[in-house]
């Protein structure tokens, strides 16, 4: 027997948002004033949910190479802060990270990530492995943690300029934190690299609607009151979960 409509109510799931750079700026800043996060708290959750995001993509007995390496690239602001919190935590999980951060950063905490990176074991290169080295150096997987959201510096400028050509170029995975580096924030970007997982904090900005890749969303921490003001239509998260992967 066929059941009536009013017998059986279907639910319309509302679409994902995706926010523009003046609304994820904005978004934060109220996270860090009116909601009284700290900054350094929040590169740490964001930090500790990416590492979880890379073990659901990359499982520790999935890899190929024997060992677990990850060359984590960070840049000089807070997208390189998570990149190092990432790196700290992927330790902990077994995998073997390593750290490259091409200039060294006047960001207070970015100092302070790097030495509790430095506390962890964790190795800092000099340079940048050039694409042959990245593959036959054991790395299984490269982490983007570059340029982000931030103005400066420029994609362009060097040595991020070559280090972003470089990533065009490598064949192993590459995971990209919050905007993939040189992506612009709000357009179709087909002439860069595509990473192989993306990972969004907050909600995912504009320019991920197009992306096609393994896609993990890290905004269960967001308080109701943001969530509803900029309509962002909440994903369910299983139990405890702190990231989901979109569909």
């Amino acid at each position: 027997m066929s059941r009536s409509s009013s017998d059986v109510e279907e639910t319309v799931k509302e679409p994902l948002r995706y926010l523009s750079k003046e609304e994820a700026v904005a978004m934060e800043a109220e996270l860090l004033g009116e909601y009284r996060y700290g900054q350094q708290q929040l590169m740490e959750i964001w930090g500790h949910a990416c590492a979880i995001a890379i073990t659901k993509a990359f499982p520790l007995g999935s890899l190929e190479k024997r060992q677990a390496t990850v060359l984590v690239i960070c840049g000089p602001g807070q997208n390189g802060c998570i990149g190092m919190a990432c790196a700290r935590h992927l330790r902990m999980f077994d995998y073997i990270p390593t750290v490259y951060s091409p200039k060294r950063s006047t960001m207070a905490l970015h100092q302070d990530f790097r030495v509790q990176c430095e506390r962890t074991d964790i190795a800092f290169l000099s340079f940048l492995p050039n694409e042959v080295q990245l593959i036959n150096n054991a790395y299984n997987l490269v982490v983007d943690a570059i340029l982000g959201l931030e103005k400066e510096p420029s994609s362009e400028a060097e040595p991020y300029g070559s280090i972003l050509s470089s990533l065009r170029h490598v064949s192993i995975p590459i995971v990209s934190v919050d905007v993939p580096s040189g992506w612009e924030e709000e357009e179709v970007n087909t002439d860069r690299f595509n990473p192989t997982v993306l990972i969004s904090l907050m909600a995912p900005k504009k320019c991920a609607a197009s992306f096609s890749g393994t896609h993990y969303l890290v905004g269960r921490l967001l308080p109701y009151d943001i969530q509803r003001k900029y309509d962002l239509n909440p994903q369910e998260y299983a139990g405890t979960d702190c990231l989901i992967e979109l569909e």
